[in-house]
C-alpha cells in the first residue's frame, strides 16, 4: 500500500523504460485484463497453491480471500494479521507477512498459525512486507518501514535500517543480508534458486543479486530503473513489476509489455489457475485475471 509521491516515481520510470509492441507481448490470444472481483478496502499479496488456486489479502479489512480454479471467491482467514505479501511452500502451508505485529506467519492447510518470526538482534522488525522461498525452503522477505494506524508501537522503527532478510530453512537462523536500500519491498526469486530480484520503491529501482548457498547475496546488478510494490516471473524469465498497471521485463531489464489497469493502484501479481496460464493481479479495491501465454515458475 504506497502513497501518491511513489506513483510519480513509477510513472517516470516506465517512461524511462518504454519498449512494449504486440510482438512482445504476454496475454493469450484476443486476451484482455477482466475484474474478477470488486468491493474490498485494498487488494495485497496473491499466491497460488498447487492445484492454482489463489489467496490475496484485503488488509485494512485483515482477511485472506481465496479464488478457487472454479471461480468461487470465500474468505479463507479472519482475522489475519493484517497479512500483506503471501507465499506457499512444497508442504502447501502459507506463509504470510503478518503486519499488525511485524511478523513472518506460516499457516498450516488446516489453518494453524506458526509465529516463525518478529525481532531480530532483539528488536522488532519494521514490517515485513512481501516475500520469496527459495527450492530448499529458504526464505527472502523485505522489511521496509510503513507506519500503520494499527500499531500499538512505538513511533519510529527499532531496526537500523529498512533491510532485506534471510530466513535459513531451520526457521530459526534469521540473518539481514541486505541494508543499504532506501524502502525495498517486491521481491521474486528465479526458480533454479541461483537470482534474486528485489525492488527499491523509493528509489525508483529494480536490482538483481547472485544467491549464495548460504543465504548471502552477491553481485548487485542494476536490473531496471523502476521501482515496484509486488512482482513475480514467468517460466521465460520475464520479470513483472507493479504500479500503475503490470510492467513486464525480459532477463535484460528491457520492458517488452505493459498491462493497463483501470485502477488508482496495482499492488501485486502471480500466476495461478489450473495451468498457471493465468495473470492474478491485485489493484486496490478490486481483482484482476489477464489469461496468458506464459506460465507462472515455483513459489509465486
Amino acid at each position: 500500500m504506497r502513497t501518491g509521491m511513489l506513483l510519480l516515481v513509477l510513472a517516470w520510470g516506465c517512461a524511462a523504460n518504454s519498449a512494449e509492441g504486440p510482438a512482445a507481448g504476454i496475454a493469450a490470444p484476443g486476451a484482455a485484463a477482466e475484474k474478477l472481483a470488486e468491493g474490498f478496502e485494498f487488494t495485497e499479496g496473491p499466491a497460488a497453491d498447487a492445484a492454482g488456486n489463489v489467496y490475496f489479502t484485503d488488509q485494512p479489512n485483515d482477511r485472506i480471500m481465496k479464488w478457487s480454479i472454479d471461480g468461487e471467491l470465500t474468505t479463507y482467514l479472519q482475522p489475519c494479521g493484517r497479512s500483506n505479501g503471501l507465499c506457499f511452500d512444497r508442504e502447501g502451508q502459507l506463509w504470510a507477512c503478518a503486519d499488525e505485529k511485524n511478523q513472518l506467519w506460516r499457516i498450516s492447510p488446516g489453518k494453524d498459525v506458526a509465529v516463525l518470526i518478529e525481532t531480530h538482534d532483539g528488536k522488532l522488525l519494521n514490517g515485513p512486507n512481501d516475500l520469496w522461498l527459495r527450492p530448499d525452503g529458504g526464505a527472502y522477505f523485505t522489511d521496509p518501514f510503513y507506519k500503520r494506524d494499527y500499531w500499538t508501537r512505538g513511533e519510529t522503527m527499532e531496526q537500523p535500517c529498512q533491510g532485506v532478510y534471510y530466513l535459513a530453512p531451520d526457521r530459526k537462523t534469521l540473518t539481514r543480508v541486505l541494508d543499504d536500500l532506501d524502502q525495498p519491498n517486491g521481491i521474486i526469486g528465479t526458480p533454479d534458486g541461483k537470482t534474486l530480484y528485489v525492488t527499491d520503491i523509493k528509489a525508483g529501482k529494480t536490482y538483481a543479486y547472485t544467491i549464495q548457498a548460504d543465504g548471502s547475496l552477491t553481485g548487485k546488478t542494476l536490473f531496471c530503473e523502476m521501482g515496484s510494490d509486488g512482482m513475480t516471473i514467468d517460466n521465460e524469465g520475464n520479470v513483472y513489476l507493479t504500479g500503475k498497471g503490470v510492467f513486464v521485463f525480459d532477463k535484460s531489464g528491457r520492458q517488452i509489455d505493459h498491462i493497463a489497469i483501470d485502477e488508482p493502484w496495482t499492488a501485486n501479481v502471480s500466476f495461478g489457475g489450473r495451468a498457471m496460464d493465468e495473470l492474478f493481479i491485485t489493484a486496490s479495491k478490486a481483482l484482476y485475471r489477464l489469461r496468458t501465454r506464459v506460465k507462472g515458475v515455483g513459489s509465486q
